[in-house]
């Protein structure tokens, strides 16, 4: 499988909704980062969905290589 492309070394910071089903992109070539636009389209790679837990602020990973995705766990520091 094709490696993603890190959008951004620092998360996205957005307000989520409790019980709304978001797309989060994984392939790191989307326009509207952290979420999917549809620019995987061709390739191996599809989006995540998840549904929010809670209302409220979240970071969502933007590097594409946190081990809690769609959530930042700090992996981006550790990339060169």
């Amino acid at each position: 499988m094709a490696e993603a492309k890190v959008a951004a070394k620092t998360p996205a910071i957005v307000t989520l909704l409790e019980g709304r089903q978001y797309f989060w992109c994984t392939c790191g070539q989307s326009a509207k980062q952290p979420f999917c636009d549809g620019s995987h389209s061709g390739t191996d790679f599809t989006p995540q969905m998840f549904t929010a837990a809670k209302d409220g602020d979240a970071f969502l990973c933007q590097c594409k290589a946190s081990k809690n995705t769609p959530y930042c766990d700090g992996t981006h520091g550790k990339l060169p």
